[in-house]
């Protein structure tokens, strides 16, 4: 699939190669690294100065599709539904499961469930973009989890990091470790992946009522 936006949660501190054992929140029998185009892997975790601006664009194409099943069903002050599929992310099966249910008790207006006609989708793999949230530029978008990083940060973070930008949240890497979308700023130590009240609240304010 073409990419026509710049990563949005691309990651910034260069990661060592030698990885450290696997945390607890990282997904079990993570496959292993490897090299792409003849080149040393490295994952990041900080962004670029497009995120910003990608973030946006991402949230507002995923909203349009939502936005569009809700008028269709008639119901235009309904909480909107953001549907999802994991299918290409088997490895991180129980972190999306995770992320999906602590965003979903985290928020009011927007709901995230898995079907079938989707607005965004999970992937898995080895980039040395990291993990990242993107849009195809269709309504729809996709998060891809990088297995390298995974072994570094815990993965339900990185999951639950990478799920708000979908639902409009921008990086935010010089917060603290208990504010969500500081990402990969405060270390691999930094396992928390809870969204603080303010950030609920933002998604909230964001999604209310289209």
């Amino acid at each position: 699939m073409s990419r026509v936006l710049p990563a949005l949660a691309g990651i910034a501190a260069a990661v060592a190669l030698a990885v450290p054992a696997a945390s607890a929140g990282t997904a079990a029998a993570v496959p292993a690294p490897a090299t792409e185009s003849g080149t040393s892997f490295v994952s990041t975790y900080t962004g670029s100065p497009q995120d910003e601006a990608a973030t946006k664009a991402f949230y507002q194409a995923v909203m349009k599709s939502a936005e569009a099943k809700r008028a269709k069903a008639g119901n235009p002050l309904a909480a909107v539904t953001v549907v999802y599929s994991a299918s290409r992310a088997p490895s991180f099966a129980t972190q999306i499961s995770r992320s999906t249910q602590i965003w979903n008790n985290a928020t009011n207006n927007v709901t995230l469930v898995q079907g079938s006609n989707y607005d965004f989708y999970y992937r898995e793999g080895n980039s040395s973009r990291g993990s990242y949230a993107s849009t195809d530029g269709h309504g729809r978008g996709y998060i891809f989890i990088d297995y390298r990083q995974a072994q570094v940060y815990d993965s339900t973070r990185i999951t639950a990091h990478e799920t708000g930008h979908v639902l409009g949240l921008p990086d935010h890497y010089s917060g603290p470790c208990s504010e969500l979308m500081s990402g990969g700023g405060p270390g691999p130590s930094c396992t928390n992946p809870y969204p603080n009240s303010t950030e609920s609240s933002r998604v909230d304010r964001l999604w209310a009522n289209g």
